[in-house]
């Protein structure tokens, strides 16, 4: 009797609100420990299952608030070497777009798929940064005096600049070094038309031996002309705006599994503006399809890794949440 008494007593203590709140709580443990081990993927997943867990901390105000007043000085004292490489990328890519790119050898035949108009840009290269920097650092500045923040507003803008600069090194970089014409470069290289005209030993004046073309346009438009590949224009617009798609597709949770399309919407919107952009280029005749798609695949991955870098993975339920 005393036994049973004893092992009831047991049960009773097994079964209380405090026992077995912790007892579910080590279970659970245990059973995170064992899963990560014997599944390697388990980290993917595992924010989904904690979904509840996470928005009870959210909304019991564990998310702490960080002001500019506060935490401003803080933070840019921390980051002050991040912010002196950006410099720095800046310098790089100023000079990068100012050297003479590879002269490719353009021979007579050539031309023929470089005889399409010379006319402007539908997307002028001034409205570039405002789309793709200030715009996004404008809705981050939204999200600031919603939440208070200042470590996502300073993260998110050494994010978005850090994507945009290390696009525009290597696209300069690769424009400079493979010097591939336009599709407009007849027209840049002999604004009259004129690509045939004989000396009195009638050989061609606007070709060499070599059967290499001699411009005789404007030295800037000819320059130009020869850094046709990527797109600069598409790999900025995806850096800057695959950036913000990033950070709206965290901040709102489009990955939460509740099946709201409308997030999807939000988040495809900016990535949209950018595929526009490039396709502009392409009618403008300024670039071939291969540099818009090489362009917007630089400006993604880099807006990708620049992103990944401060904050979490946009299907991760904390993706809200930066990394300090």
């Amino acid at each position: 009797m005393g036994t049973w008494q004893f092992s009831s007593w047991n049960l009773r203590s097994l079964f209380s609100s405090r026992n077995s709140a912790e007892t579910f709580q080590d279970a659970s443990t245990r059973k995170q420990d064992i899963s990560s081990v014997t599944n390697p993927f388990y980290h993917l997943y595992s924010p989904l299952i904690n979904d509840k867990k996470t928005e009870s901390r959210m909304r019991n105000g564990q998310l702490a608030i960080h002001t500019l007043r506060s935490h401003g000085m803080v933070v840019a004292k921390t980051h002050m070497y991040d912010w002196l490489i950006l410099v720095v990328l800046a310098v790089i890519m100023t000079v990068l777009s100012c050297i003479h790119p590879f002269y490719r050898h353009v021979g007579k035949d050539m031309m023929t798929d470089l005889k399409y108009p010379l006319q402007d840009n539908t997307v002028p290269i001034w409205a570039v940064p405002i789309y793709a920097i200030l715009f996004p650092i404008g809705v981050f500045l939204a999200f600031y005096f919603f939440r208070r923040d200042v470590y996502d507003l300073h993260h998110a803008t050494l994010g978005i600049l850090f994507s945009v600069l290390i696009t525009g090194v290597i696209t300069d970089a690769i424009k400079d070094a493979v010097g591939r014409p336009r599709p407009d470069f007849f027209w840049r290289c002999f604004p009259d038309g004129k690509d045939v005209r004989f000396h009195f030993r009638h050989f061609p004046q606007f070709y060499d031996q070599l059967g290499n073309v001699i411009c005789h346009g404007d030295t800037k438009v000819i320059r130009e002309g020869h850094k046709s590949f990527p797109s600069g224009h598409t790999s900025w617009s995806f850096s800057g705006l695959g950036f913000l798609s990033l950070y709206l597709c965290g901040k709102i949770r489009v990955f939460d599994c509740k099946g709201h399309v409308a997030k999807l919407c939000v988040v495809f919107l900016p990535l949209l503006v950018a595929s526009l952009v490039g396709i502009s280029r392409v009618d403008d005749y300024w670039h071939h399809w291969q540099d818009v798609f090489a362009g917007g695949l630089i400006g993604m991955t880099m807006a990708t890794f620049c992103y990944l870098q401060f904050f979490a993975p946009p299907y991760h339920v904390e993706g809200i949440i930066i990394h300090y």
